[in-house]
């Protein structure tokens, strides 16, 4: 049986401002298959945006470990963990996922330079036609519209070819029509056998992930299907 694309167990986090100890983490563990596509829910502050973050090997939890790909990627020095996070994971935020300098095309060619990829795959307007924007690889950010620039989120997370996408409100501030079609660009993703993990308040991305796991105060809630 091969391993789960995520597998987290027990993960612990505590944050401390003066004298108070904010426990963000409270012994969660999940696990996702490849070609799953897990929405995480819950209110601001119930530890979603945590979650993703020691899943992504951005932030190192207190306890517990996580492994992406048969891969542990925490307990690791940094670099190392960067490494692994280069190679198999895609991060994709509600805003900040291009380097505002670069086109879009630079975008992407940047992702796959530091995760050592193989130039022959560039494959950029395959991937710009992939999410809707033939043609624009050679515009910069601030010559797109806010639906496009989400496009171009997409295609720069998923530029290393990742194992793992896991993406933080992604579609926060978008408008329901560009929603429904990032929706659709996740979904497709999932469906070629990547596993999706979104954090976010949005309905509509509960409906259409295969199962959703609710969040508070750290701890897991509630499981169920989308």
């Amino acid at each position: 049986m091969s391993a789960p694309a995520i597998r987290a167990e027990r993960l612990f986090r505590f944050f401390h401002s003066g004298d108070d100890e904010v426990l963000a983490l409270r012994g969660v563990s999940l696990r996702l298959a490849a070609g799953e596509w897990l929405a995480l829910t819950g209110p601001s502050g119930s530890g979603k945006s945590t979650l993703l973050a020691c899943i992504a090997g951005l932030d190192e939890p207190d306890g517990g470990n996580v492994w992406i790909a048969g891969r542990r990627i925490t307990r690791r020095p940094e670099p190392a963990r960067a490494r692994l996070r280069a190679r198999h994971v895609g991060v994709l935020y509600q805003a900040g996922n291009l380097l505002e300098h670069l086109t879009v095309a630079q975008n992407i060619r940047f992702v796959r330079r530091v995760a050592r990829l193989q130039r022959g795959g560039d494959d950029v307007d395959t991937r710009l036609a992939a999410v809707g924007l033939d043609g624009r690889g050679g515009a910069l950010p601030r010559e797109l519209s806010g639906g496009q620039v989400a496009r171009a989120g997409l295609a720069v997370a998923l530029a290393n070819d990742p194992a793992v996408l896991v993406a933080d409100e992604p579609t926060g501030e978008l408008d329901e029509l560009t929603e429904r079609a990032i929706l659709g660009l996740l979904a497709a993703r999932a469906a070629a056998g990547t596993a999706v993990l979104v954090a976010s308040h949005s309905r509509a991305v509960a409906r259409a992930a295969h199962r959703v796991v609710h969040l508070h105060d750290g701890r897991v809630l509630e499981t169920g299907e989308g």
